[in-house]
């Protein structure tokens, strides 16, 4: 078989001449905290990217299949984001909330109209992990209750706080953390007791929500959060009834909603434009980040009026919150997805995304499920269909041979036997068969 070739892509990447690939990875294990992963045996330094596609030092071109972990919205370097983020950082690269300054305060107004109304106070921060701490911060000081709801296989950040919310055990270091936070059932179709063919699935795993709550907590609740679609933990969706059963139960005992939208917002999902869309509910506090700013250290909590208040009795700050060159790129990078039709454009490459994969399933006994929605995708490997034993390392091999042939991927799930295909939302149908067929080639080979 034929290994498949990377569609044309008119760029030529300019000539490295930077430290070697050696030299920097030697600096790095002398430098660099040893704690930091590389994915591949042999790691790749990335040097320039271009849209959908990345470059290495040699020179050799790659599908991003993974957006930076789902980061890259617009496109790397996208020349609309390019220019705005050049132009402020040439103006002014500095000043905090204490000073006004035009970028935040558009972007705030401009982020808020895409949220259903009510959601319109927007409180900007750096990272997934922030703004997911600051929501249990903010849920408990409104709320006066202490107790939080987040599922199990969550990723909600490694933090000290948010670290609390994540339920793998991978992720969480022997520090104490977790205090109020409990974790109910995962309602995964796939591997828990209620499949795709329950169509009640998602309100009976709801009902172990309500029975944490009445047994595990003092019943008055602090938050729920969730995200519509798991990341880390593999493109786990939550079951149509599912969040609409489960809101219902949680303002039932005085806590608040929270959608964790880090990884689905922004139109990755093609079916709305926010994940918690689709599956018909509308929380009381989003969080976000990574697509947010494409590629810039950005997150953004938004929430209602009166809850945001809950802060107002102390103060509280944040030194780069709003950085007016992270709120620009991020402005920037809004507008593009908007005035470019992002959505329709991922509806449209995600649904060839997801026949090509279930094409795949038909062919290769070892794809257990496909899942997730747009580009917000999974493919679970699995040694048997009939146990489902996670096929970790066949998993692992998939990603390495995947990136031999042009193509970077993701891994998810605890076990790591997930795909992960998460691509910049600019990415064209010629690049969807490409990934596509490299799978089919690779699934062949192993």
């Amino acid at each position: 078989m034929t290994a498949p070739t990377l569609p044309p892509f008119d760029h030529t990447p300019r000539p490295y001449d930077g430290p070697s690939k050696a030299d920097v990875l030697a600096l790095r294990k002398r430098y660099l905290s040893p704690s930091l992963l590389t994915y591949y045996r042999d790691p790749i330094m990335i040097v320039e990217g271009r849209m959908q596609y990345v470059w290495d030092e040699t020179g050799k071109r790659y599908v991003d299949g993974i957006a930076g972990i789902a980061t890259i919205s617009a496109g790397h370097c996208h020349p609309e984001v390019l220019a705005v983020a050049r132009d402020q950082l040439e103006h002014l690269q500095h000043a905090t909330t204490i000073y006004l300054h035009p970028a935040i305060a558009q972007f705030g107004k401009e982020l808020a109209e895409t949220l259903p109304e009510g959601l319109d106070v927007c409180y900007f921060l750096n990272s997934g992990s922030e703004a997911n701490e600051l929501a249990m911060t903010m849920a408990r000081a409104y709320t006066g209750n202490w107790d939080i709801i987040a599922l199990r296989n969550a990723y909600h950040g490694i933090s000290p706080t948010a670290m609390g919310l994540t339920a793998h055990s991978t992720w969480k270091q022997t520090v104490p953390h977790g205090f109020g936070v409990h974790h109910a059932i995962l309602p995964d179709r796939f591997r828990g007791p209620h499949g795709y063919d329950d169509p009640d699935a998602g309100v009976k795993y709801a009902s172990d929500v309500a029975d944490l709550a009445q047994f595990g907590t003092n019943g008055a609740l602090a938050a729920f959060i969730c995200e519509p679609i798991q990341g880390v933990g593999g493109a786990v969706e939550m079951p149509p009834g599912y969040l609409e059963a489960v809101y219902e139960i949680v303002r039932a005992r005085g806590g608040i909603c929270v959608a964790d939208e880090v990884q689905t917002g922004f139109a990755r999902t093609g079916q709305a434009f926010w994940g918690f869309e689709y599956q018909g509910v509308v929380p009381d506090m989003v969080t976000m980040a990574k697509g947010i700013g494409n590629g810039a250290p950005l997150s953004c909590l938004v929430t209602r009026r009166e809850i945001a208040d809950a802060l107002t009795h102390r103060v509280h700050f944040n030194t780069f919150a709003g950085n007016p060159v992270s709120a620009a790129q991020g402005l920037a990078s809004l507008r593009v997805l908007k005035d470019n039709d992002y959505l329709g454009h991922v509806r449209k490459v995600g649904d060839r995304l997801h026949a090509g994969l279930n094409r795949l399933a038909e062919k290769h006994t070892i794809i257990g499920d496909v899942r997730g929605k747009g580009l917000m995708t999974g493919v679970e490997l699995v040694e048997d269909r009939a146990t489902k034993a996670p096929a970790s390392k066949a998993c692992a091999e998939v990603v390495e041979r995947a990136k031999d042939l042009g193509l970077l991927l993701g891994k998810g799930g605890f076990f790591g036997n997930t795909l992960r295909i998460k691509p910049p939302l600019c990415i064209e149908a010629a690049d969807i068969d490409f990934i596509v067929d490299v799978l089919d080639h690779v699934l062949g080979e192993i």
